[in-house]
């Protein structure tokens, strides 16, 4: 989720991409809760922020904006609505409108809680990204063609975003384990606990990769998912990102990219 905070941060005209967030003294207190990172990572760019997935430094982002200017660009990316695929029984996810949300449902959503999104509309968002802020109609049938779609955000906002992506596999990012020998990679990390009756599971998680390829010219938006990875492994940049590696190769193989 983290990518789409940054780009609603760069759509409000607050932010460029050179932009510096204060992380110190490595985590922030709204309301009752206080939201950490592993370490304080000082004052970092919006780059930085998604390499080291920083929740202080998206959660602060996220918490300058106008809660309706938030969700507007959250719901432009697909998210809390049906996708076009028509599959039967399909789910919208969860999006709660922001006349409801109180500032920690606006931290929170910052990096991924509160909110529910289904792997195919994580995909669509990612794939708005890679088609220069472009949506277009989900379809499960191969078309012989693209079909038109609509501008949701802007192109620079977008091309951006993907830069920035980049640097989440190359060294120093959380997401290594995702590169692709011979291509350039974008993508972003995630580690949640999973959803129990009455909060969060502290011993359950989904982790994930969301990515991009090649950056340079996208043709794919991948996502992986893995609920409930079993060993001492857990994290998305350990157990998601390889997998998506390993498809992403046999995919732009066959494609001849």
């Amino acid at each position: 989720i983290k990518p789409l905070v940054v780009a609603a941060a760069l759509e409000s005209g607050q932010f460029r991409p050179s932009s510096v967030v204060d992380t110190s003294p490595g985590f922030v207190t709204v309301g009752a809760k206080t939201i950490e990172d592993g370490r304080n990572l000082g004052r970092v760019s919006l780059t930085t922020i998604l390499a080291r997935s920083s929740n202080v430094g998206v959660t602060k982002l996220a918490m300058t904006l106008q809660p309706d200017q938030l969700w507007e660009t959250m719901t432009q990316f697909g998210l809390g609505e049906l996708t076009s695929s028509g599959f039967p029984g399909e789910s919208a996810g969860m999006l709660t409108h922001f006349n409801h949300w109180q500032p920690i449902s606006q931290a929170t959503l910052a990096y991924g809680y509160g909110i529910s999104v289904t792997p195919l509309q994580l995909a669509q968002a990612y794939a708005v990204i890679g088609a220069d802020g472009v949506m277009r109609p989900v379809s499960l049938l191969a078309l012989d063609q693209a079909v038109d779609g609509r501008q949701v955000i802007s192109r620079d906002t977008a091309t951006a975003v993907r830069r920035m992506l980049e640097e989440v596999v190359r060294p120093g990012g959380t997401g290594t384990k995702a590169k692709v020998d011979g291509y350039r990679i974008a993508g972003k990390t995630g580690t949640a606990w999973k959803f129990a009756a009455g909060g969060y599971s502290e011993d359950k998680y989904i982790s994930i990769f969301a990515g991009l390829a090649p950056a340079s010219d996208p043709r794919l938006a991948t996502v992986v998912v893995i609920d409930e990875p079993s060993g001492e492994l857990y994290y998305g940049s350990d157990v998601a990102a390889p997998v998506f590696a390993d498809v992403m190769s046999e995919s732009l193989r066959l494609l001849a990219v």
